[in-house]
């Protein structure tokens, strides 16, 4: 199969104004559908700079990125919002939920954009978090929830318009380690079960350890790719 995330020598130069900072300098990566990746590396590695550029929210100094077949470094930043709510689902650290706006309501919000009619943008947001298993809480707002509960409805958001990709920011980095679990638990499910492609960027040995691939960065490089041994379980992998 084709990868769903092709980059080829991907660079990112940010201009401070004295000094130029290389966030990426070289970063060739792919990505086949149906894959879980874990993205590791410590704060300055250059895994929020590849993070953003995979979600289209930046563009490379340099190199190519082939996001579904789709050369995205070309497109307009009309196109570029489009194949970003067309292809990509985000679930970040903080859930980032609208304060003042029931579960139900933040999950349509992707649908809102794409110009779904609020009968369909209901239906489908009802049947995300029936998915996730918030069917009982829809109508209520983030203050009533918990934080893994919050996080089930980034997820039902993310999910709602039917992904090629899930972007997935340390998911866990604000629950506690029961609740990573569960997060984590269904994150697997989910790919098994759907085939949809999960990329995961943490820091966290034991999270990444849920993924069949883990990719290690620094510098600005990717210094380590490897696959995890199968039949091994999350807990008996090791950093």
């Amino acid at each position: 199969m084709d990868p769903v995330i092709r980059l080829e020598e991907i660079t990112r130069v940010f201009d401070t104004g004295d000094v130029q900072v290389h966030a990426l300098r070289g970063v060739s990566l792919q990505v086949s559908p149906g894959d879980c990746l874990a993205i590791m590396g410590a704060s300055g590695s250059g895994k929020s700079t590849l993070m953003n550029i995979l979600g289209c929210l930046d563009r490379p100094s340099s190199g190519s990125y082939h996001l579904v077949g789709e050369d995205v470094a070309r497109l307009s930043r009309n196109q570029l919002a489009q194949i970003r709510n067309r292809t990509i689902g985000f679930v970040f650290q903080n859930f980032n939920l609208l304060a003042r706006t029931s579960a139900l309501e933040n999950v349509e919000l992707p649908l809102l954009y794409r110009g779904v009619s609020a009968r369909d943008r209901r239906r489908l947001a009802a049947s995300a978090l029936e998915r996730v298993g918030l069917a009982d809480r829809m109508h209520h707002g983030p203050s009533q929830l918990s934080g893994g509960q919050q996080q089930r409805v980034a997820i039902a958001r993310a999910l709602v318009g039917s992904p090629s990709v899930i972007l997935a920011d340390e998911p866990t980095g604000n629950l506690d380690s029961k609740t990573s679990v569960e997060i984590m638990q269904f994150f697997r499910g989910l790919v098994d079960d759907t085939g949809v492609t999960l990329v995961l960027v943490t820091h966290e040995p034991d999270i990444a350890a849920w993924a069949d691939r883990m990719v290690e960065m620094k510098d600005g490089l990717i210094v380590r790719d490897r696959l995890r041994d199968q039949g091994t379980s999350p807990s008996e992998v090791t950093a």
